[in-house]
């Protein structure tokens, strides 16, 4: 199909001087073709022209172009058919052209082109598929960033995925990917945790439950009462100086250090701050036990991330480059604090430094862009946050964008909607009612065991991964566990068990056919023998179901290609659930083991599960062994 493309488009070229997307798509069902293009229709208005004019215009200079060495005699409507002598590696004899009304251009290939095309994978699957888009190009993406002294929500486990996913695809393109995980170590989310850990006995032996708890304990105080609203408002600048000092001022008493009460009579827990817990202790050890937490969960689910950037770690040079742009005039004052009006361009305005002179979100996403900047001289950064931070992160990029315009071109901003279950409602993590990333995976987990009997932790994981995966990211997902296990369907489990059905039809060919065509390789997949002619796959294709499999499997590296240029795994997922499909009907109707094409059906078997182990691979879903 990129063949096809590439030479449309240098065609529309040569005859109209245009750079024209040449849009080439699998036939509908009921054209008999294997592709087809719309593009005469979409010339039509520019060229004033019939699409028809058009179409034939197309098929004659693809006939007297380079393409008639490949297709190349007249037929019907513009009919075009392929020469015997043409050059290795295009469209071969018996490969039509047709023009057909109202202005489509409808391409058949032959079996033979399919069978090289098929035979070269087999060859060398990674040499035929890979691509160099990105090669030494440096991609940051940054994605999951949970708060130290909270719990990972449902949210996390999302962008979670889809980051690894999408990390992977430029991975895929060549790229050197950084997996970078921001999160907020200071802040009033610290400020008012801490509140309520000072008043709690279990600080000598904390988990990261009861720091969680303590966050919506101190939320609670901080809306509702005034003297604790002040009193977090302290703590949250002591934080921030602890951390200027380092991590020594976990040995040293801080002067100063605030000892609210929760109220004036002495309640609560334990009536009033503890005096021998040290704040720059407690904090030191909230944080590590946050970010071990962290490390633990991404572990469980296969993730690893290269770079954490604590805010604390970014919120000096935030605050140094807004005040250095507020002499500037990019930001200005506005009752004792620096805000950008946003309003000028269209957005709405925020603060980047608050009255008490500490930076906020803002201004430490500030000093991120340029952290990360000074960190990897990246080709592209893209960050993927909850659709909640739209317009926020407008704002944010719009400001840079007036002394950093090159660095705003460099980033992308992805957004994704929230994740809920059937029924739920909405959730916040400030009132305790969220949902746990963890009670997802057990949810799943539970479901598997219900259902199967199993507790296979690969077929679990690749349930959950591809629940998620499967959709475009933007909108809400309703999450259903039950749904997430089924055999049946657009499953992580259902793709698995079509990979594990072709490996046993591999392990089934008799040992004369397994010679000719495999030993075992990458992906759990087969890998072809140096022996035997150039493919075993040589003669025609002579069934419908072969032919239709080979030909989604040749889609593969277009739909990778569409994947990582719209950053979209949601292609990958959805390609390899029709390909799943495609192999199933091929199953029913094509038998291969000693079967007359034994090697030749064992072939596209061996090419569709390295395919579809590929893609799996890329969405962070490994294949078992059995199932």
């Amino acid at each position: 199909m990129q063949e096809i493309k590439d030479q449309l488009g240098k065609v529309i070229q040569s005859l109209y001087g245009l750079d024209f997307d040449s849009e080439v798509a699998p036939a509908p069902e009921n054209i008999e073709a294997d592709y087809s293009s719309n593009v005469p229709l979409k010339l039509a208005k520019e060229l004033h022209k019939s699409p028809m004019e058009i179409a034939e215009e197309l098929s004659k200079a693809l006939k007297d172009s380079a393409f008639e060495e490949h297709i190349c005699r007249r037929g019907k409507y513009g009919a075009t058919e392929a020469r015997d002598d043409g050059p290795e590696g295009a469209f071969r004899k018996n490969t039509t052209l047709n023009a057909t009304p109202p202005g489509f251009l409808n391409f058949t290939l032959p079996d033979e082109y399919l069978s090289e095309q098929i035979a070269k994978l087999n060859n060398d699957f990674e040499e035929n598929i890979s691509s160099d888009e990105y090669k030494d190009k440096t991609v940051v993406c940054e994605f999951s960033d949970p708060n130290p002294f909270k719990v990972l929500h449902v949210g996390h486990l999302y962008t979670s995925i889809v980051g690894d996913a999408i990390s992977r695809l430029y991975e895929y393109a060549g790229a050197k990917v950084i997996r970078a995980n921001f999160g907020g170590d200071v802040g009033l989310h610290v400020a008012k945790t801490m509140y309520a850990l000072l008043r709690d006995e279990r600080v000598t032996d904390l988990t990261i439950e009861d720091i969680a708890k303590c966050y919506v304990e101190g939320t609670a105080a901080y809306e509702d009462d005034e003297q604790a609203h002040a009193e977090i408002t302290k703590l949250n600048k002591e934080i921030y100086r602890i951390n200027a000092e380092g991590e020594h001022g976990r040995v040293t008493d801080l002067e100063g250090a605030p000892r609210p009460q929760l109220c004036e009579d002495g309640g609560g827990k334990s009536g009033r701050t503890r005096p021998e817990v040290n704040l720059a202790d407690l904090y030191w050890q909230g944080r590590e036990l946050s970010y071990d937490y962290f490390k633990a969960f991404y572990a469980s689910i296969g993730l690893k991330f290269d770079k954490y950037y604590p805010e604390s770690t970014v919120a000096e040079l935030g605050l140094k480059t807004v005040q250095e742009q507020l002499k500037k005039g990019v930001y200005e004052k506005s009752d004792g604090a620096v805000i950008f009006d946003g309003e000028k361009y269209g957005l709405h305005t925020r603060v980047f430094i608050n009255k008490e002179g500490v930076p906020t979100y803002e201004a430490k996403d500030v000093g991120l862009i340029f952290t990360k900047w000074d960190d990897y001289h990246f080709d592209k950064s893209i960050v993927i946050t909850g659709s909640e931070q739209l317009e926020y992160m407008k704002v944010v990029l719009k400001s840079v964008e007036q002394y950093a315009p090159e660095l705003v071109e460099k980033t992308n901003h992805l957004t994704h909607g929230l994740v809920k279950l059937p029924g739920n409602e909405k959730m916040s993590s400030r009132k305790g009612n969220f949902l746990k990333a963890v009670d997802v995976l057990d949810m799943v987990r539970g479901a598997l065991k219900q259902e199967y009997d199993s507790d296979d932790e690969t077929v679990s994981l690749a349930a959950t991964k591809y629940a998620f995966l499967k959709y475009k990211m933007g909108g809400n997902i309703i999450f259903d566990p039950k749904e997430s296990v089924k055999m049946t369907g657009n499953s992580g489990p259902y793709l698995l068990y079509a990979c594990v059905r072709a490996k046993k039809i591999l392990a089934s060919v008799n040992n004369a056919s397994e010679e000719h065509i495999s030993r075992r390789g990458k992906y759990g997949a087969t890998e072809p023998h140096d022996d035997g002619s150039e493919g075993a796959f040589r003669r025609s294709i002579v069934k419908d179901a072969e032919r239709t499999l080979a030909k989604k499997i040749l889609e593969y590296r277009n739909v990778l290609t569409e994947a990582v240029t719209e950053m979209a795994p949601h292609k990958v997922a959805n390609y390899l659930y029709e390909l799943a499909q495609e192999f199933s009907r091929f199953y029913e109707h094509c038998p291969v083991a000693g079967s007359e094409r034994e090697a030749e059906r064992a072939q596209i078997v061996k090419v569709y599960l390295d395919t579809m182990a590929h893609g799996l691979n890329i969405l962070g879903i490994k294949i078992p062994e059995e199932m």
